[in-house]
């Protein structure tokens, strides 16, 4: 791949290229509309793959924010025009690294060395490119490390970025600024925080040594190799986990795969209530049968006054009784004070049906992602609600911004493992299990 050789930092410069994107994108709708007035041609897909290749071209080329939100809308394809997504997907594992010169330059910035200074060898070319940052192979000592190195100007320019990007999201998403702010403002401070490779250094090593006793592996971190913008790690042999489902292994060795990353998730999010909110397959590897998980820079802690809210629709109670249904909606703020009861009543019966089909793992005690139907009805209720009018009319800021990133997991965690065609050992939360006669005695 193609390496740059510059990288725009500053924030007029982003925003020239993100302003020349928005009059490319501008004038591919006019020749759209123009030649649909003469043709009659209504087909959009050519519009579509036009504008998702101009947008994809400057995210990748100013990575940080863009990028970071191309991937993040990439996992879920019900958000996306198909060509949209097909674009965005590539951020997960081919943005254009940056050429050698420039991560010297960080590295004089970080340690006033070089990187060979610091490590008997150093990869010239990165390994893999992403949004923040991107990752090359190292030695010291007989030892091989995996070096994360952040893109120049990334975390001075995030907020900016994110500003002039925010009305093209909402431009592809058809959403309302207004009631989507609070949500953005947590994409942001999430964002941030993946900036400060010191504080991805902490969080790595606390969650990691808090999850030893699961059946999943962590690499090492080493604070005398890292720094704010530099990030080390011992390095890990193993194939992605798409790649790893897409090798056919065994089934009972994608069982115990599966098995790990559910277990994984679950003990975080319900127990440590902090958990890795960046589920995608390339965080994830595996070698010889173990899954070892990677990157702890996007994470999230979940407020306890907001734990019981969200999981509380794990409930099988709420699905027999409609006004527990609308009391837990009120509660979390998806229903307000000023929605009339019919509508009420059907954001009820909307919801009842998705927590019917998206808790339904929990629900059975054991479940087999391997059965591709399951995701296909997710897609096509995510679908359905998308072209819903009388759900795209609600008016207001609904729900918690809090629900952002433990969708995007759950979401994240059933797509590997319909990926992986796993077999799961479920449990609902400890404080939603029945209690059985024996507890009781």
């Amino acid at each position: 791949m193609e390496e740059q050789d510059r990288m725009r930092t500053t924030r007029l410069g982003r925003m020239a290229s993100l302003a020349g994107t928005g009059a490319k994108v501008g004038f591919n709708y006019l020749k759209h509309y123009g030649r649909k007035s003469l043709t009659g041609e209504t087909d959009r897909r050519p519009l579509d793959e036009a504008n998702a290749d101009a947008v994809y071209k400057t995210f990748s080329q100013l990575k940080g924010g863009p990028l970071k939100l191309a991937q993040m809308l990439s996992i879920d394809k019900n958000l996306l025009p198909e060509a949209y997504a097909s674009q965005f997907a590539k951020a997960q594992y081919s943005a254009p690294p940056l050429s050698y010169p420039l991560v010297v330059r960080t590295f004089q910035r970080e340690f006033g060395k070089a990187p060979t200074e610091l490590f008997d060898t150093f990869s010239r070319q990165a390994v893999r490119g992403a949004s923040i940052g991107q990752v090359h192979r190292a030695t010291k000592d007989g030892r091989s490390y995996a070096v994360k190195v952040q893109y120049p100007g990334v975390a001075e320019s995030l907020r900016s970025d994110l500003g002039v990007v925010k009305p093209i999201a909402l431009q592809i998403l058809g959403l309302r600024e207004a009631d989507v702010r609070e949500y953005f403002r947590e994409v942001e401070e999430r964002l941030l925080e993946e900036t400060d490779y010191e504080r991805e250094l902490e969080q790595s090593i606390a969650l990691s040594q808090a999850s030893r006793g699961l059946a999943v592996r962590f690499p090492e971190y080493h604070r005398e190799l890292s720094g704010r913008r530099v990030l080390a790690m011992d390095w890990v042999e193993g194939d992605p986990l798409d790649v790893y489902a897409d090798s056919q292994p065994p089934e009972a060795e994608r069982d115990r795969v599966g098995q790990a990353l559910w277990d994984f998730y679950h003990f975080q999010i319900h127990e440590l209530r902090q958990f890795h909110a960046d589920p995608h397959p390339g965080n994830f590897l595996v070698q010889d049968g173990q899954l070892w998980v990677l990157d702890f820079g996007c994470t999230k802690e979940i407020p306890e006054a907001y734990y019981e809210k969200h999981f509380r629709f794990l409930d099988p109670a709420l699905l027999d009784d409609q006004q527990l249904m609308t009391e837990a909606l009120v509660d979390l703020g998806a229903i307000l004070a000023s929605d009339p009861p019919e509508e009420r009543e059907r954001m009820a019966a909307l919801c009842r049906e998705s927590v019917l089909l998206l808790g339904q793992p929990f629900r059975e005690g054991h479940f087999d992602f391997g059965a591709p139907e399951y995701m296909e009805q997710i897609y096509a209720i995510g679908e359905a609600n998308s072209k819903n009018r009388e759900l795209r009319s609600l008016r207001g800021a609904r729900g918690s911004a809090d629900s952002v990133y433990i969708n995007r997991a759950y979401f994240g965690l059933y797509s590997l493992l319909v990926r992986l065609r796993s077999h799961v050992t479920t449990e609902l939360p400890d404080w939603l299990r029945p209690v059985r006669p024996a507890e009781v005695a």
